[in-house]
């Protein structure tokens, strides 16, 4: 590959990966109003199948009806929107919105023991030691005296971490039903037309719906920022695998890290002792050992 090539390619995945952690400080602000975690996903859905249906229709993507694949769409809207993202937005109530973009790099964590319950990959020294530095760092936040988190907050780590779990599940889940399936695009887009009258009707009944109408004020421009640039940035990232592949396009998710803590310092004005710096190269250190081998990285999750 030519070199103007590699270093184009190397800028478009800090954009993308800049963007993607730019989304952890907007959910941080959505949520600092009134509104919650169903009526944000709802709009988020919305927003992200109108980025991606353009995408679908451009590339000639037709979504499929038959039961398999809606039965994905419908494990894609669950385990990738839904409860994820309700489990991170509760938790931006009440952790830093750095401490997010930390915890939900987590993913290959858990993706690598789930891989080794259904026979997908092998065990090896190097993921062990993965594994053992990633738990050192959430731990070095978690445990109380480390100057990272306040009396009775690392509780709700857990929720975050939960998002990662599910990303974790769902990417092993689709990695191994992915022949003859849809691609990444018709997933994610089928997924968001399947999740979005869930959303709806969740948002509706726990009284979390968000109306469109404005004046709109941070809270709300948060919403339709963090949803924009989350569908403009999957739709860029599915480009950017089909070019430098699915390898090269997962290391996003060390950007995504970075980026998040530095967008949280700069709109939230957040400093983080040297408790979590320590922290975040334990988890990226222990990230970049446990990385997936080439035929298990999923388009749109890779890395996150």
């Amino acid at each position: 590959m030519p070199a103007r090539e590699t270093l184009l390619l190397a800028v478009a995945l800090i954009v993308l990966g800049s963007g993607w952690g730019l989304t952890m400080p907007l959910t941080k602000i959505a949520v600092s109003g009134t509104h919650r975690q169903f009526g944000i996903i709802f709009w988020q859905m919305i927003i992200s199948a109108m980025v991606l249906a353009p995408v679908a229709i451009a590339t000639g993507r037709r979504l499929s009806l038959a039961p398999r694949a809606l039965g994905l769409y419908l494990l894609i809207a669950c385990l990738g929107t839904l409860m994820p993202n309700a489990a991170s937005f509760t938790g931006a109530l009440y952790l830093p919105g750095g401490y997010l973009a930390i915890l939900i790099s987590g993913v290959p964590f858990f993706a690598y023991p789930i891989a080794l319950a259904l026979g997908s990959d092998r065990f090896t020294l190097r993921r062990l030691a993965g594994l053992s530095l990633g738990f050192a760092g959430v731990l070095l936040i978690a445990l109380p005296g480390t100057g990272t988190l306040g009396p009775g907050l690392a509780v709700f780590m857990a929720l975050p971490l939960l998002a990662a779990l599910c990303y974790a599940i769902e990417g092993n889940v689709v990695s191994r039903l992915r022949p003859g399936a849809p691609d990444a695009v018709q997933l994610l887009l089928g997924g968001a037309l399947v999740g979005a009258p869930l959303a709806g009707m969740m948002a509706v009944a726990l009284g979390q719906f968000i109306d469109p109408h404005p004046p709109y004020g941070a809270d709300d421009w948060a919403v339709i920022a963090s949803s924009a640039v989350h569908g403009a940035v999957y739709a860029s990232y599915f480009a950017l695998v089909a070019r430098a592949g699915a390898v090269f396009a997962s290391q996003v998710g060390y950007v995504v890290t970075l980026t998040g803590v530095g967008w949280s310092m700069l709109l939230l004005g957040e400093r983080f002792s040297p408790g979590v710096w320590l922290a975040v190269l334990l988890i990226l250190g222990g990230v970049s050992l446990v990385q997936p081998r080439r035929r298990q990285l999923v388009p749109g999750r890779a890395g996150l």
